[in-house]
């Protein structure tokens, strides 16, 4: 008898109750093969390298259906009909590929054919009608909410990983560079209508190797309790952040962060030459701030998905994952700090990269309790707890610090007027800085640097302090200090 493609009952269960495409997924992969080896290409060996690959493919399509003993012979067979094509190509050679492929899978798939015209009658069948069922069958092989699953779940990792790759790109010219490399203008070449009917035709080839299906074996009866229960085995909750969000995740954004933590390590700590059209300068200067913000949306990740109990806290693949990735995070805010102090040396501190330096010490400081968090198996109430004791101690400490004099005096060291490299200094944010800066505004004026400006606006500086210390009320032990300081300049300037 003829094949007339019915598909064997337990194969079929076994094709619908799987919720990866497996069929759908090899044919799609052999029809790029086939788009990257014969499209507007030249055919020789190609030809022989598709034909192994179909086989393979073929085979593990169907495993389950193959015999050893069977599958080794239609492996000789294979290598013997290809020999003619790997000699040279023409259409006695491509005559014995497309006899070979057929007789293998038949021998390999033992369909049970007892004489020669079921054979032949199987191969008509096999390349006349086969490729017409690919548009009959292969959306068959999609469970719908197995995909609606599959959807869901990678949802939150494309979504994400976007964002990251747009921030990474904002902050790395590498980077940037890479994906400015694919560009829509370059699409139309690759896309067409001919290219199109290419694939729609390679993947119709293919199918009936990939779902073989021969009309010889009869059909079994399905066992009703297995019809009703599959959907039921299958049906679930879709979360949002399930572990298999959680999982697709963190590989992909461990993926995306180990782009930027190894251009970091080579470019930024290892000091690698960079390609001749970006600058050491653009690469150092740039980022602080988005590298930042990826890291708080990481760690906002982290703590929506890594509840205390839930599955993927409890996961064993998982928490490697999130130690990883909150250790790449790590290594990104130090990366960011780098690139702060880089930018600082050329263009000078100021309160906002004061503030911008403690910021991004207490992000890596509260990534680290989010590990510990994790690791201890405490609650977000405990993290929550150690953010706020670690911020109230970092603020304490920031307000015994007297940073006006600090920034005025790194300003005033780093200028151009007193290295001899860098930025002029900025006479008028020097200025602004208030009385404390009184010290470095007469270093300043000393190396000639905004001397009309300094000394036209100091006594206003001066005064403000005289005024401060005048009055009880408006007394501080930092105003003190500081005009002790001008005390003793004023000493020493008159006894010169």
């Amino acid at each position: 008898m003829m094949a007339d493609f019915t598909t064997p009952a337990s194969n079929a269960g076994s094709v619908q109750l799987s919720a990866f495409p497996l069929k759908p997924a090899i044919a799609v992969a052999l029809a790029a093969l086939a788009d990257w080896l014969f499209y507007d290409q030249r055919v020789g060996i190609s030809a022989v390298l598709f034909a192994l690959a179909l086989i393979l493919g073929s085979l593990f399509a169907n495993f389950a259906r193959w015999g050893k003993k069977q599958a080794l012979l239609a492996g000789a067979l294979v290598l013997l009909g290809l020999l003619p094509a790997f000699e040279d190509f023409n259409a006695i050679s491509l005559g014995f590929i497309i006899l070979t492929l057929g007789v293998s899978i038949q021998l390999a798939g033992k369909p049970g054919f007892e004489r020669l015209g079921q054979r032949a009658a199987a191969l008509r069948d096999l390349y006349l009608i086969g490729p017409f069922r690919f548009f009959r069958e292969a959306p068959g092989m999609f469970h719908l909410p197995a995909i609606l699953a599959g959807i869901v779940a990678w949802s939150i990792p494309v979504a994400l990983g976007g964002v990251f790759v747009f921030l990474f790109a904002s902050a790395n010219p590498m980077i940037e560079k890479w994906i400015s490399l694919v560009t829509p203008e370059s699409t139309p070449s690759y896309v067409n209508v001919g290219r199109t009917i290419f694939w729609v035709v390679a993947l119709s080839l293919v199918w009936p190797f990939i779902h073989i299906r021969w009309r010889k074996r009869p059909s079994v009866a399905i066992n009703p309790e297995t019809t009703t229960q599959a959907p039921e085995t299958r049906s679930g909750s879709i979360s949002f952040f399930g572990p298999a969000t959680v999982l697709r995740s963190l590989i992909l954004f461990n993926l995306l962060f180990a782009v930027q933590t190894i251009l970091d390590a080579v470019y930024l700590w290892g000091n690698t030459a960079l390609p001749a059209d970006i600058t050491y300068a653009d690469y150092a200067h740039r980022g602080a701030y988005p590298l930042i913000l990826t890291a708080l949306l990481a760690a906002g990740f982290v703590l929506a998905t890594m509840t205390p109990g839930g599955p993927a806290d409890r996961s064993r693949i998982i928490r490697p994952l999130v130690h990883l990735w909150v250790a790449q995070n790590v290594l990104l805010v130090a990366s960011s700090i780098l690139r702060l102090d880089l930018y600082v040396q050329t263009y000078l501190l100021t309160w906002w990269r004061v503030a911008a330096f403690v910021w991004m010490l207490l992000v890596m400081i509260g990534l680290l309790l989010i590990v510990a968090r994790i690791a201890l198996n405490r609650s977000d109430a405990w993290l929550i707890r150690m953010n706020l004791i670690t911020l109230t101690a970092t603020l304490y400490f920031c307000s015994l610090i007297n940073l006006a004099p600090l920034i005025a005096d790194y300003n005033v060291r780093h200028s151009a007027e007193a290295a001899g490299k860098g930025v002029r200094l900025d006479t008028n944010y020097l200025l602004s800085l208030g009385p404390q800066a009184l010290p470095a505004i007469d270093r300043a004026i000393a190396l000639g640097a905004g001397e009309l400006t300094l000394v036209s606006r100091r006594g206003c500086l001066v005064e403000q302090q005289q005024r401060d210390m005048a009055s009880w009320r408006a007394w501080s032990f930092r105003s003190w200090r500081l005009q002790r300081t001008l005390d003793a300049q004023q000493m020493n300037s008159t006894a010169c």
